[in-house]
This record gives C-alpha cells, sequence and structure tokens, in this order.
C-alpha cells in the first residue's frame, strides 16, 4: 500500500505567488510511505533551492516516485496537509485580490490539474484527501515515537483555522481532547513579538538562540499583560497589546541594526512566557490524563530550549519531538494517516533516523561531476576519508561533509553538515561570519557519539539518545571551557547524540577526531549559507563551498580542496538564471533626489526591492536563453580585459547569493 502526503503551495514554481498569508502554504514537501514505513521523504526548498518554499511540490513528489521505482499511477492514495474546507477559503481569499488568475474555487481540482500537468496522469478524485492539518502533525509524532500511549500536544501559528490541538494516543488511534483558535495562537505570539526585534517570519529560533543574553526579569511584568493563565490548563493571549505596549516601553529595532541589552531582555522574557504557558497546559493534562509520555509537533516544537526544559523537568517520563514539526512534517502526518486508514498503520517503533533524501551516488558519478569543476576543485580519491577529515578538523579546519541520503527536516544530521573542532571559541566566530555569514551571537550544536554523551554532557535520568538535535541540554561545568565552540553563554547546547547503527560513516568519523583529540565530540551545522536551504545535491554543495570560506570538502569518497581559478576558468562556466529570478528595469531615485533608471535582479521570494546590478551586467544576463557559456556572453558585447574581470567578479556575487547559477559547461545558447 503506497501512500503519498503532500505539504506546500498550489502553484508552480515559475508561477505568480500566492499570497495566502503567514499561516499556510509554506514548507513544501513530498513524503512517500509503504504499508506504514516511510521510504522517501524531501522537502521541496532541498531541491527548488527556495528557503521554506511555498510552491507546488512537484520536484520532491518526483524524487519520492523514483525512489520507490514507481509512477503517479501505482500510487494508491494521495493526502494533502490541510482541509479541503480550509484551503477552498484560501483560493477564495486570493482570487478577491487577485480575480486575473482565473483559479477554480476547488482545491482538489487545482491540485488534480497539477498533478497531471506535472506527471501526465489523470488523478480520480477517490484517490485525493485532505486532512486536518493539526491532526496530521499530531500523527506524525505519535506514530513515529514507539509508544503505545501518549499525551500529545501540536503547536504552530495556525492552519485549518486553529493553532494547535491536545489530543490522546493509544494504540494507532489518535483522538481529539482540545483544540487551540487561531486568534490563541502561541506561534503568533512568538510571531508578533519577534517583529519589534527586527526579525520576522521564520526568523524564531534566532530570538530563542538570542534570548540567554537577556534577563527576563525587567519586563516580566509587562509581558503578563500580553498573556493569562486560566483554570484547568486554558490560557489567552491577547495579540492586539504586544505591538502598542512595546513600542511604548522599548526601542524598536529594525533589521541589520545592533542589539542592546533591552532588546536581548525582551527576547529572555519572550522565551520565559512561552514557556511559562506552556508548562501550564501540560502539566494540567498530564494530571487529567494520566498520561506519562508526550508527543509534541508543530512549528513551535522546534524550540529546542522549551523542550530542553520539559525534559528535565521531569513533567513525563519520556518525551517525543517529531524531527520535522515545522509544516513539512505535515506531508509525513497525512501520508500516515491515509496508510492507517487504508489499513496498514505505522509500526510501533521509535523512529531511529530521517536519512530519507536523495542520495549522491556512488563513486563513479562523482568523481564525474567534481572533476567537471577541474580549474576551481582539487580532488583526490581516500580509502579512509573519516581519517583524513578528522585529520583536517583536528589541525583547524573548518569543513564541508556531504555523504548517503539527505536528512528530512531543518536539521543537518551528519550527511549535509559543516563541521569543525567543538573546541576553539574562535571556531565560533569564524563560522558565523566567514562560512554562515550570519549574526555572531548565534550558536553552533554538538554531535557527540552516543556512548560518550553523558561524559559530556548532563542528560537527564533515563536520557541515553538524542538523535535529532531539538532538545537543548546542560553541558557539564567541568567540559565547559573546553568546549568552547559550541557551548551557549547559559552553559548549554542543542546536542545530538550519534549511533554507530544509524549512521556508520558519521560516527567514523567523529571516532577518529575522538582518536586525536580525546574528544568524542565535532561542532556540527547545516552545510549552507545565509542565502540558500541546506545543500541536498553534490552541485549544492560544490555552489557552497566555492562561495565561502570552508577549507575542505568531503563528498563520499572524495577529498576536495579549492584551486586557485584564474579568469579563463570563471569564463569557462556556464551561467544561468533559477526560475524564481527575474530581471528589471526600474525609475529609482539617487542620493541627491534624481531619478534615474536603474537596473534588478528580483526573486519571487525576496523583497520586491531586489538587488541592483549594473547596466552592462542587466544586458548580460537578458542574453541568455538556458543557459550560456560566460565567455560566449562576454564576447557579445566590446568589454576591455579589465572590465571582463568587474563583471565576473559582479556575477560571482550574485552567485553568492544565488540570484543565478553558475556551473560547468553543457550545451548553451546565447541570444
Amino acid at each position: 500500500m503506497l501512500c503519498l502526503g503532500l505539504s506546500g503551495g498550489l502553484d508552480k514554481v515559475y508561477e505568480n505567488p500566492l499570497e495566502l498569508g503567514n499561516t499556510f502554504l509554506h514548507d513544501g514537501a513530498a513524503v512517500l510511505v509503504r504499508d506504514g514505513r516511510v521510504i522517501a521523504a524531501v522537502e521541496e526548498e532541498r531541491l527548488n533551492r527556495i528557503k521554506h518554499s511555498n510552491k507546488f511540490p512537484g520536484s520532491s513528489i518526483q524524487y519520492c516516485l523514483s525512489a520507490a521505482g514507481v509512477q503517479l499511477s501505482d500510487i494508491d492514495h494521495i493526502a494533502f496537509y490541510a482541509t479541503e474546507a480550509y484551503s477552498n477559503t484560501m483560493l477564495k481569499q486570493l482570487l478577491v485580490s487577485q480575480p486575473h488568475l482565473g483559479i477554480p474555487l476547488d482545491a482538489k481540482l487545482v491540485l488534480r490539474n497539477l498533478l497531471a500537468q506535472e506527471f501526465g496522469t489523470d488523478v480520480d478524485a477517490s484517490r485525493v484527501s485532505f486532512v486536518s492539518h493539526h491532526m496530521a502533525h499530531a500523527v506524525s509524532a505519535f506514530s513515529m515515537s514507539g509508544f503505545e500511549q501518549s499525551l500529545v500536544f501540536t503547536i504552530d501559528g495556525g492552519g485549518d483555522f486553529l493553532s494547535g490541538l491536545l489530543a490522546r494516543g493509544s494504540g494507532t488511534e489518535v483522538a481529539q481532547l482540545e483544540t487551540f483558535p487561531e486568534n490563541n495562537s502561541l506561534g503568533l505570539f512568538y510571531l508578533e513579538t519577534i517583529r519589534y526585534l527586527g526579525y520576522g517570519l521564520f526568523d524564531e529560533y534566532k530570538v530563542m538562540g538570542l534570548a540567554p543574553y537577556g534577563d527576563p526579569a525587567p519586563y516580566r511584568k509587562l509581558f503578563t499583560q500580553f498573556y493569562e493563565l486560566l483554570d484547568s490548563g486554558g490560557y489567552r493571549v491577547y495579540l492586539d497589546r504586544i505591538g502598542p505596549t512595546l513600542l511604548r516601553n522599548i526601542q524598536v529595532r529594525r533589521k541589520g541594526m545592533p542589539f542592546t541589552q533591552q532588546h536581548r531582555d525582551v527576547s529572555a522574557s519572550l522565551q520565559e512566557a512561552l514557556e511559562r504557558i506552556v508548562f501550564h497546559i501540560l502539566r494540567h493534562h498530564r494530571e487529567a490524563t494520566g498520561m506519562r509520555q508526550l508527543c509534541l509537533a508543530g512549528g513551535v516544537a522546534h524550540n529546542c530550549t522549551m523542550n530542553g526544559k520539559l525534559l528535565y523537568s521531569g513533567l513525563f517520563e519520556d518525551i517525543f519531538v517529531q524531527p520535522a514539526a515545522h509544516d513539512a512534517g505535515c506531508a509525513l502526518g497525512a501520508a500516515l494517516m491515509m496508510s492507517n486508514e487504508l489499513g496498514r498503520p505505522a509500526p510501533r517503533e521509535r523512529l531511529q533516523e530521517v536519512y530519507w533524501g536523495p542520495d549522491i551516488g556512488g563513486d563513479q558519478a562523482l568523481e564525474q561531476e567534481l572533476n567537471a569543476w577541474a580549474g576551481h576543485l582539487d580532488i583526490e580519491h581516500s580509502g579512509d576519508v573519516a581519517r583524513n577529515a578528522a585529520d583536517w578538523m583536528a589541525n583547524g579546519a573548518v569543513i564541508g561533509w556531504v555523504q548517503g541520503r539527505s536528512e528530512f527536516g531543518p536539521r543537518a544530521l551528519g550527511n549535509r553538515s559543516i563541521l569543525a573542532d567543538p573546541r576553539p571559541a574562535t571556531n565560533k566566530d569564524r563560522i558565523n561570519a566567514m562560512v554562515k555569514k550570519r549574526e555572531g551571537y548565534r550558536p553552533f550544536a554538538p554531535s557527540v557519539l552516543e556512548e560518550d554523551a553523558c561524559e559530556f554532557f548532563d542528560l537527564p535520568d533515563g536520557t541515553r539518545e538524542l538523535p535529532f538535535m531539538n532538545f537543548v541540554v546542560r553541558v557539564r561545568e567541568a567540559k565547559r571551557g573546553l568546549l568552547g565552540a559550541i557551548t551557549h553563554v547559559d552553559g548549554t547546547a542543542r546536542l545530538q547524540t550519534v549511533s554507530r547503527k544509524t549512521n556508520p560513516a558519521y560516527w567514523e568519523l567523529i571516532n577518529e577526531f575522538k582518536k586525536r583529540t580525546g574528544i568524542p565530540v565535532l561542532l556540527n551545522t547545516s552545510f549552507n549559507n545565509n542565502a540558500e536551504p541546506i545543500v541536498d545535491s553534490v552541485a549544492d554543495a560544490i555552489a557552497t563551498f566555492l562561495t565561502t570560506e570552508l577549507d575542505g570538502l568531503v563528498v563520499g569518497s572524495f577529498l576536495v580542496k579549492k584551486r586557485a581559478a584564474t579568469l579563463e576558468n570563471w569564463t569557462g562556466l556556464s551561467v544561468s538564471l533559477p526560475l524564481y529570478v527575474s530581471l528589471h528595469r526600474v525609475r529609482a531615485y539617487t542620493a541627491r533626489d534624481r531619478q534615474e533608471t536603474v537596473c534588478k535582479i528580483r526573486t519571487s521570494v525576496s523583497s520586491r526591492d531586489g538587488v541592483r546590478i549594473s547596466h552592462e551586467l542587466f544586458d548580460l544576463l537578458m542574453r541568455i536563453e538556458g543557459e550560456a557559456v560566460l565567455s560566449d556572453l562576454l564576447d557579445t558585447i566590446a568589454v576591455e580585459e579589465a572590465r571582463r574581470e568587474t563583471l565576473v567578479k559582479e556575477l560571482r556575487g550574485l552567485w553568492e547569493q544565488r540570484f543565478v547559477r553558475l556551473h560547468p559547461s553543457g550545451g548553451a545558447r546565447v541570444r
């Protein structure tokens, strides 16, 4: 029995984006389940390279079908991650604002049409279902927990006009106990507050990392105006009070401005308020239901600090957090719901790993792809990459590490990772500034050999496995100075324990590092820069390697270093524009308040302002049909050698921001 779960939008990447609000149509994904077991899963962002993609997950579906060796016609049932009534309402709202789109007011028909266009197969309406968004969250967690019974709590911004639910999981069923309306959303409570700290949607985790630098006391009383704890585990948030109150009491931070202690303290107060509300809810329902286990899902369940405090509290004997707790995980829940309904429930087993994405392939294919970049890369095959990579890191290198199938969810768990020595505190600053290119306060996670975790981390009694980086735990006080790059300001870390059984290659790498240093821990962060999702393919990894200051790259059995590429090497590459990019000439005011025509490159997922580019580069990019060799493009415009170098440098800057793609030549055309 094959069931396919979907999340995401109802248009394609190259069409007009469906602006359906912040609580719907993002984190597109496809998950394929056979008889209750996941056989393939990937988020659309990994493939179309748009963060939190709100598009139809066509590439993800294609991957899942290919991984299983089946066609769309072989799928027994397809499930979408929101109710049909809610999806239809969103379509109606869209057509009020954009009537020219001509989209039918029938979400099921829209979805079936997209599937037919993409795969050339008509899908009968009886094979397509729309499921409850929050029940999909709940099922995704309980079905993977291995628990026979548990309390299930889902918390996010919104979906299906709700912001979460409480349920009781028992056997193969999940029964709803209580729902929370969208106007009482803890996700929106957090989001509305961080807008006054210079952040927005999908930045919540950044504020979670900022909070330990602050003191909640100065704004604790102020925050009590924003929520109320009620009897029987009830609560009420007052979203409309947050903005006016903060405007009167703090200096609002704009994006890019420095952080003040006031901003840090507000972050700490917000985090404390969220935890207080969640504990209030769960204490009541733990007592009312007698449930000793807890499952968490929904975007707020990615708040690892909150999760860690729940773990240490002893309120529950065991807690399972679905690794893809955000909306992409609803694709998993939707598939499992249909599989259960069709008589093939998920087995009652604890989830051990989420390496469900595309594989990088064998040595022959890898060597061919790497050699295509011969002018930019030095490549060496190794019979023991773990030993070589451990040597690099022990000697101070920061490396990219790409192996096997990619992880499903937002965490790099040792197959698409940037890795480094966890000891020097300077490694944190270096990676933040020169590799990830993000705020300097942001912490990095440790990966530790499962067998050695308790020596370095103060784990709650009975906890030995935390494989998914979804709990913040205390670094043992005696080890904090030693592990300077991964110990946060409050002495904690977002931990991943690594099992030899579930990821032998990554376990072996950490073990080799331990042999050299005595430390069975690595700094592990996702392999990407600040402009892109986590890398998935080898091509993605090469692009990120060449546009950051990583020291080395390990792909499969190959060790890769950078070469000093010549101008000829760069102009020998092909350039293409991603489908989500467009070029514009616009009228704009100069610093002297005069209007002039400027050239910009924009994406469908960034601000309308886009990035300003030179007129020459604009003309160059306009000549591309599909893709074009850069030297051929440059030959179409008469420019001297020095100017060619300047244009190539400008183009490389756009590549670094993922506005263009540079890649080895493979049949190109110039207009």
